[in-house]
């Protein structure tokens, strides 16, 4: 039975991590998280939440004991580098490179207890789909016998003549007077008279 467990884009260089990872494979869980703990580096406080991450799902998915299981792969690979910088001298941008990495972690047992299943999660719904259905048809049914009420009207009657009489342009007395600009518009006065007025001389 193995137990998998991983972290991703740790801000620490794989350099690093692989010598903490280095001290704690092939060691039972027990004596490993011993060692992260006396440890004076560090990425051993990762290392050994992920550990304990593993040990967490052992114990609950399979149902598996702590003191029978110890480190068998663990693996670092190096993620994403971020890119930075810093000024110095001369006005020079000198780079700066943030590693990270990613930690792959597999438990297995000391000794073989059997091979065991996860469990698997039961999820009732708490209304079944029929039910439902039925509900959704009676209301239905209900909002076709309802009948619709007739919306008053907000309209003033006394303007629903629609006949020829009735509805007249309406034109503007500025518009005729100045050759078809308003003076908002710009007329003789406005801004493009002023624009494209005609130099003498």
């Amino acid at each position: 039975m193995q137990i998998k467990a991983s972290v991703k884009f740790l801000k620490t260089s794989p350099r690093k991590v692989r010598l903490v990872v280095g001290v704690v494979r092939r060691l039972p869980v027990t004596e490993a998280l011993e060692r992260l703990r006396l440890m004076n580096k560090g990425a051993a406080s990762p290392v050994a939440k992920l550990i304990n991450s593993a040990v967490a799902n052992a114990e609950h998915n399979f149902e598996l004991n702590k003191d029978n299981l110890y480190i068998s792969e663990i693996m670092v690979d190096e993620g994403q580098t971020i890119k930075r910088w810093m000024p110095r001298a001369h006005g020079r941008a000198t780079p700066i490179r943030k590693r990270t990495s990613h930690i792959n972690l597999v438990l297995a047992e000391i000794k073989d207890s059997g091979e065991k299943q996860g469990k698997k999660l039961k999820i009732e719904a708490p209304v079944s789909l029929s039910n439902l259905n039925s509900e959704k048809a009676n209301l239905n049914s209900e909002k076709g016998k309802e009948k619709l009420k007739p919306v008053p009207s907000t309209r003033n009657e006394k303007n629903t003549d629609k006949s020829d009489e009735a509805v007249k342009e309406i034109v503007d007395p500025r518009v005729k007077s100045r050759g078809g600009h308003a003076r908002a518009e710009g007329g003789r006065k406005g801004f493009s008279s002023k624009i494209f007025r005609r130099k003498s001389g």
